[in-house]
């Protein structure tokens, strides 16, 4: 079944549901978010467990802001309500994604969340943002979904700007989508290169991870030991992650990033 949220454009927010999971798509076949409706909090999608991937690198902690620029179908917000006591904050740019979050995806309605409707590359550039957030996810598309709908050079400088001196950015790109290359350089040249990248899923995703602070430097068991954590507390796959990322930061026995 599906419903759209009243009349509009092509990119109207509509509903459907098939064996007890609810999709959010804006207008097209395109999925932009998903919820187990006995399970609200679980993150059905796998490229959203992945944008999970910093728990590997940060610990939240109840005085960290962490921000969400996209809502889709809230998956993000409902697990980090869930699993997190940090303030958490929301950039929607359309009033109708919302609405029908609210009113079918379970949206939390709590003190400790802040949705905000602006365009994300506006937000980014607010003098209150800068220097304020611990983790940016980053999920910006459109019913074309043929890449970010903000990625300038631009508008990675301010991501950068708006994390906390110990942060982390994360993205979720398409790595077989001509919009990939140009979304790499800038995070890189953004955040001096300092990035790591998971593998790409069958559907096309691909979710980077970028850095600001110290530079990370840790050995293997460290990480692989902070990965177990994380699977055991918040039933995430973080080993397979860890593992699948020592490929490429892997030196001499360590972590360095």
């Amino acid at each position: 079944m599906a419903f759209r949220n009243g009349p509009g454009p092509d990119d109207a927010p509509v509903m459907s549901e098939q064996q007890g999971i609810r999709y959010l798509h804006f207008g097209s076949e395109w999925v932009q978010g998903a919820m187990r409706v006995r399970r609200p909090e679980e993150l059905v999608l796998v490229y959203t467990q992945q944008m999970m991937a910093w728990l590997l690198f940060l610990e939240p902690s109840k005085s960290d802001e962490l921000a969400m620029l996209g809502l889709g179908a809230g998956s993000l917000l409902r697990f980090t309500h869930r699993y997190t006591t940090s303030q958490l904050h929301v950039v929607e740019w359309n009033p109708q994604v919302t609405a029908i979050c609210r009113a079918y995806f379970r949206l939390p309605e709590s003190s400790r969340m802040h949705i905000w409707h602006d365009d994300a590359a506006k937000w980014v550039e607010r003098s209150d943002v800068t220097s304020r957030y611990r983790v940016l996810m980053i999920d910006l598309y459109d019913a074309q979904a043929q890449g970010p709908v903000r990625d300038t050079q631009a508008f990675y400088d301010a991501c950068f700007r708006a994390l906390d001196d110990v942060g982390m950015l994360v993205v979720n790109l398409f790595g077989r989508h001509s919009s990939f290359d140009r979304n790499h350089e800038r995070i890189q040249k953004a955040f001096n290169g300092r990035l790591l990248m998971l593998p790409e899923i069958d559907e096309g995703n691909r979710v980077v991870l970028a850095f600001k602070g110290p530079l990370l430097d840790i050995s293997v068991a460290q990480f692989l030991s902070r990965a177990s954590d994380v699977r055991q507390k918040y039933a995430l796959p973080a080993e397979q992650w860890a593992r699948s990322l020592l490929a490429g930061v892997g030196r001499r026995g360590r972590v360095v990033v």
